[in-house]
């Protein structure tokens, strides 16, 4: 029997862990209903130290739920999130759910441009917002049919104390509120929803197959497409992850909330991963190391999930004495690759191993990882999750599986695996394999004891501060400047295992790079992430018989001379 067939990789399991979840049979609402009935008077969330119990957040999510029916949203209805990390956007998450609604999230430093090609794609009309974007919302077109934006003034969540410190001296008050309710003119407050009378328990509810979400994602091809992801996929997600860390108390614990809920890693994390143990889900609106250690002191972190750099500066921190980390139980980073560098600080001031994991939106989001026990091995992305089968197999036939020690495409199958693309039957049926197996487009290699490294990734995607960058988006932008002829944007990497967006450029006959122009362009029309930090003018791209740019070849090239980019060192 082949070793992916046996699951022989479980042995290396901690102890506790089993080689299959209980399945899931109800929505996450259901999830929300149980834990709200079990833990009523524990704590669910705490911003800023203020804390909303579970009784109250699932009275909120009841009441916030009436008011988005109040509105017309109905099942099957998408409905956008574009908020930071706050209580109201759990609150928003769970009451769209209720309704059997889509939650559709959005990254809030997104442009209208960028925010107008998913908005094209989805549809939704309805639109829930913090207030410091709601311009950014207005100004998208008409054409798309937005009828109400309902405005989320995140500050509200936090204690008198805290909005107090906020404030600025009394005429500058005075102004910022002006602005304030200029920009909100015409919209519906989030806490008038909160206001309404809750929803009555006898309306219809989602179930199982449903789709909860829609998590925007590059895929394999860098074309921005939405992954709907189930109410199962996320609840099965979030069982696996329990039941890879046995020794997390259920009704007890905190888990930080570092990472944005926006994306597929937060989204499970943050309010699903958090409900289904009964824990309190410590949120913070944007990563700062400060903030974390002033949160740390009244409710110590038991559980931290964090990319890379977040866990590099967090162990810095506790170096230097102003973060005490020993309490912590567990710890997993995903996203990009975690360096023995990063592992060693951490794990020399943590009461907790540090180990990676990996994933895609596609699998809702975490496939595999390191195991909690001495069989861990660091530079691997480790074993499939409980109920997870994988195959490795050749990329060009992927019915066929290679030996182990052979470079091939890793394929997934479990319960987390998504539902599909919205509106793109043609390119879900291609990330499928006999409509079981999820095509990864990574190429790994697997040893003889079941664990998988990553070897390269087929799909040029740029993975920088934990989010992926499709190199064609940032090229579009780079080729409207004037001048220039055409471009190959790519990764190079840094410290930390992050990549620098990097754009090389040809220009047409007698043109001059205006480098100001282009990063002004990209100012304009992409998210900070996305922009490149380095420009560089070639004579010439490498390209294939066809015509095609070769980014990997670019890439091997910058990476042959690195001092043609302006990258970070590599970690001390």
């Amino acid at each position: 029997m082949h070793l992916n067939e046996s699951r022989a990789w479980n042995r290396f399991y901690a102890p506790g862990t089993p080689i299959d979840i209980e399945p899931v049979t109800g929505s996450l609402v259901d999830l929300l209903d149980e834990r709200c009935a079990q833990w009523a008077d524990r704590d669910a969330i705490s911003f800023f130290g203020q804390t909303l119990t579970y009784r109250e957040l699932g009275d909120r999510v009841a009441r916030v739920a009436q008011g988005l029916a109040d509105l017309g949203v109905g099942a099957g209805d998408r409905v956008a999130l574009i908020m930071p990390n706050a209580p109201q956007h759990v609150v928003a998450f769970y009451a769209v759910l209720r309704l059997g609604a889509v939650v559709v999230e959005h990254n809030p430093l997104y442009t209208s441009g960028e925010l107008e090609t998913q908005f094209r794609d989805h549809g939704a009309t309805v639109v829930v917002a913090w207030s410091n974007v709601v311009e950014t919302v207005q100004a998208l077109p008409a054409e798309l049919g937005i009828a109400t934006i309902i405005s989320v003034d995140v500050t509200r969540a936090m204690p008198f104390a805290t909005r107090a410190a906020l404030r600025l001296p009394i005429q500058k008050a005075r102004e910022s509120r002006a602005k304030l309710w200029a920009k909100t003119t015409g919209t519906v407050p989030f806490a008038q929803l909160e206001r309404s009378r809750p929803l009555p328990a006898v309306h219809p509810r989602p179930v199982r197959d449903d789709v909860a979400c829609l998590q925007y994602t590059s895929g394999t091809t860098g074309t921005p497409k939405g992954a709907m992801i189930s109410h199962g996929n996320l609840w099965a997600n979030a069982r696996q992850g329990a039941a890879w860390m046995p020794d997390f108390t259920r009704g007890e614990g905190s888990i930080y909330g570092l990472l944005p809920m926006f994306h597929s890693f937060g989204v499970l994390l943050s309010v699903i991963y958090s409900v289904e143990t009964g824990s309190r889900a410590v949120l913070f609106p944007t990563f700062d190391p400060e903030l974390v250690s002033q949160a740390a002191k009244r409710f110590p972190p038991t559980f931290v999930p964090a990319v890379p750099p977040m866990f590099d500066r967090l162990a810095r921190v506790a170096r230097d004495g102003k973060l005490d980390l020993s309490g912590v139980v567990y710890a997993i980073s995903g996203a990009m690759t975690l360096t023995p560098a990063v592992v060693q600080r951490w794990e020399a001031l943590a009461g907790s191993m540090l180990n990676e994991g990996y994933g895609l939106t596609e699998t809702s989001p975490v496939a595999l990882a390191n195991p909690f026990s001495d069989a861990r091995r660091i530079g691997a992305i480790g074993i499939p999750f409980p109920s997870t089968d994988i195959r490795v197999v050749d990329p060009e036939n992927p019915t066929q599986q290679v030996e182990l020690g052979e470079v091939g495409e890793l394929l997934i199958a479990g319960p987390q695996v998504f539902q599909g693309y919205w509106n793109r039957p043609e390119e879900s049926a291609a990330a499928m394999v006999d409509e079981r197996w999820l095509r990864t487009g990574d190429l790994v290699v697997q040893d003889e004891d079941g664990f998988v490294t990553v070897v390269d990734r087929k799909k040029e995607l740029i993975i920088t501060g934990g989010f992926n960058v499709s190199p064609s988006e940032v090229e579009r932008v780079v080729n409207s400047v004037p001048g220039v002829a055409e471009s190959a944007v790519v990764g190079v990497p840094r410290g930390g295992g992050a990549e620098v967006v990097t754009a090389a450029v040809i220009l047409e006959p007698g043109a001059e790079f205006d480098e100001e122009a282009a990063r002004e362009a990209a100012r304009e029309q992409l998210a900070e992430f996305k922009r490149p930090s380095t420009y560089l003018v070639w004579e010439e791209l490498p390209k294939s018989l066809i015509g095609k740019v070769l980014r990997r070849k670019v890439r091997d090239a910058l990476l042959a001379d690195r001092h043609a980019v302006r990258a970070l060192p590599e970690d001390e």
